[in-house]
């Protein structure tokens, strides 16, 4: 049996952490196979602990860019050797917060690091291992900020400048536009249930059975 991995992508306050879990419930109740969800950084125990280290404001102490690109993709190398093969290879269907396109978004695009260079970590951390779908929950940066700024204390990358979330949100776009068919964009500014039928559909199409 082979599983199916889901990714939902976004820049901070999208939603994409809600409506995974929506998506998550949703899908329990119409398929048979087990539906997982996980995330990155932090899928593991490891990556709890590199969660822990990549969010905590540091203040003086900050973090490189490049140390930053190396701890997601050992984070990373962890979840899909530890978590995301094993189950996919016992055909769970996965719903993963974040994955490549994260990394290739904030440290590619928002923190200005070489792409290419990024695509081939991502490939050595991945082993190859590629998204089935990914739902991208496009906003406008000051409005995620907005959200952020109502729930509570931001992280360390939350509180990035305005310029750092708008290049990320550019990025997004860029790899959106060179993947069109596997990385689906959503209106994030629409209502939350609008946006749970969507996925609902979106689910339904990509898995390309009839779903009640």
């Amino acid at each position: 049996m082979v599983g199916q991995l889901i990714v939902f992508e976004g820049i901070e306050g999208a939603g994409k952490t809600t409506q995974l879990q929506r998506a998550a419930a949703w899908l329990r109740s119409q398929v048979t196979v087990p539906v997982l969800t996980t995330r990155e950084p932090g899928g593991t125990l490891l990556g709890q602990e590199l969660r822990h280290l990549l969010l905590k404001v540091r203040g003086e102490d900050e973090i490189a860019p490049r140390s930053e690109l190396l701890l997601y993709a050992s984070d990373r190398a962890q979840h899909v050797e530890q978590y995301l093969k094993p189950n996919l290879a016992q055909g769970a269907m996965i719903l993963c917060d974040r994955y490549t396109h994260s990394t290739l978004a904030y440290q590619g695009y928002g923190r200005q690091l070489d792409v290419g260079l990024i695509r081939q970590l991502n490939a050595i951390a991945t082993g190859g291992l590629q998204p089935d779908l990914t739902l991208w929950f496009d906003l406008p940066p000051e409005v995620g900020l907005q959200r952020i700024q109502q729930r509570g204390e931001p992280n360390r990358l939350e509180r990035e400048a305005l310029a750092f979330h708008e290049r990320v949100r550019q990025g997004y776009r860029a790899l959106a536009a060179q993947d069109s068919e596997r990385m689906i964009r959503l209106d994030a500014e629409a209502p939350p249930d609008e946006l749970e039928q969507e996925i609902q559909k979106i689910l339904q199409k990509s898995l390309g059975q009839p779903l009640s």
